[in-house]
C-alpha cells in the first residue's frame, strides 16, 4: 500500500489531459479498492475542478461496484445464502453509505415484537395471524399502490423508513422475521406477483422441488398477509393465461428472490430513463446468473 503523501500526489494528477496517464492514474487507484475512497472524497471536497470531481466520483463509484459484485458473487456460492445479506447487497448499489446496524436493529424490533406473541401451542395459521397483525398493524406495513414500480420500492432501508413496499420487498422482510423465528415460510416465485408458503414442518419431502403437498397454505404480503390455497393460483395462472408449472406452487431458493429483486429493479430504472442503471444492473443480475 502507498503512504498517504503518494496517494494523494496520484489523485492530483487524475485530472491530466493525457488520457494514457489518467488511465494509468485510474487503475492504480481501482487496484487500492476501498482503502483509498477517503483520500478521494478529501481531495474531491477540495477541488473546484469539475473534470477532476467527475474522475474521483467514477473512480469511487466503481471501487464501490466492484465490491459489491466480489460480496454478490461469495453470497451465491455459499452454502447459507442469507436472505438478509442478499437484500443488504442490493440496498448497497444504490446506498454505498448504508447503515447495515440501523437495518438490521429495525427488523430484530419487529421480530422481538412477534416473538413476544408466540407459543408453542399455536397452530400455523394462528402463527401467521401473529406476524399479520405485528408487521401490518402495530408496525403499519402495506403496498405501495401509489408508486408501485418505484426503484425505492426494492431497497429494504427505504421499505423500512417508509413502511410500504412491493410484493417482492414485503414479502422479504416478512421471510426475514419467520425465518429467523423458526417458523417454516418460503418465497414463491409465481408469475406477475411474489407470494410465500407455509411448509408443512413434518413433511417428508425437501422444501426446494419434489411435490407442492408440502405447503399448508400460501401468504399475500401486499394483501396485509391473507392467507390462500393453491386453487387461487391455479385462477391466477388462468386469468394469466399461462401453462401450469410446479415451480409456481413451490418454495424457490433465496438466490432466485435476489435475481428477481435485480430484475425488478432493472424494469424500474428501465421505465425511468437509466440506461447506465439498468446495464450495470444487468451485470449484478449475470454475476448471480453465473455463479
Amino acid at each position: 500500500m502507498l503512504k498517504e503523501q503518494e496517494l494523494n500526489a496520484l489523485i492530483s494528477l487524475l485530472d491530466d489531459p493525457d488520457e494514457h496517464v489518467f488511465s494509468e492514474i485510474q487503475a492504480k487507484l481501482l487496484s487500492l479498492g476501498h482503502n483509498v475512497i477517503p483520500l478521494l472524497e478529501h481531495a474531491w471536497e477540495n477541488s473546484f475542478d469539475p473534470i477532476l470531481q467527475n474522475r474521483i466520483e467514477n473512480i469511487i463509484h466503481k471501487i464501490q461496484f466492484d465490491s459489491i459484485e466480489s460480496l454478490l458473487l461469495s453470497w451465491a456460492r455459499s452454502e447459507n445464502q442469507n436472505l438478509l445479506t442478499g437484500i443488504l447487497l442490493v440496498a448497497r448499489y444504490q446506498y454505498p453509505d448504508l447503515d447495515e446496524k440501523k437495518i438490521a436493529k429495525q427488523i430484530d424490533q419487529i421480530k422481538q415484537d412477534v416473538w413476544l406473541e408466540l407459543n408453542n401451542n399455536l397452530t400455523a395459521l394462528e402463527k401467521v395471524r401473529v406476524i399479520n397483525h405485528i408487521l401490518f398493524e402495530v408496525h403499519g406495513f402495506g403496498g405501495n399502490t401509489t408508486n408501485y414500480h418505484a426503484p425505492q420500492n426494492s431497497y429494504i432501508n427505504n421499505v423500512l423508513e417508509s413502511k410500504k413496499g412491493n410484493p417482492l420487498s414485503l414479502s422479504i422482510l416478512y421471510l426475514t422475521i419467520a425465518q429467523d423465528l423458526g417458523i417454516p415460510i418460503y418465497g414463491v416465485n409465481l408469475p406477475e406477483h411474489f407470494v410465500l408458503a407455509y411448509v408443512d414442518e413434518e413433511s417428508q419431502f425437501p422444501v426446494y422441488g419434489e411435490s407442492h403437498n408440502k405447503v399448508l397454505f400460501y401468504i399475500n404480503p401486499f394483501s396485509k398477509g391473507a392467507v390462500f390455497s393453491s386453487k387461487e393460483i391455479d385462477a391466477f395462472l388462468k386469468q394469466l393465461k399461462l401453462p401450469f408449472e410446479q415451480t409456481y406452487y413451490e418454495p424457490c431458493p433465496n438466490v432466485s428472490i435476489i435475481k428477481r429483486v435485480f430484475r425488478n429493479l432493472i424494469l424500474a430504472y428501465e421505465k425511468l430513463g437509466y440506461p447506465a442503471k439498468v446495464k450495470e444492473l444487468e451485470n449484478l443480475l449475470a454475476v448471480l446468473a453465473n455463479a
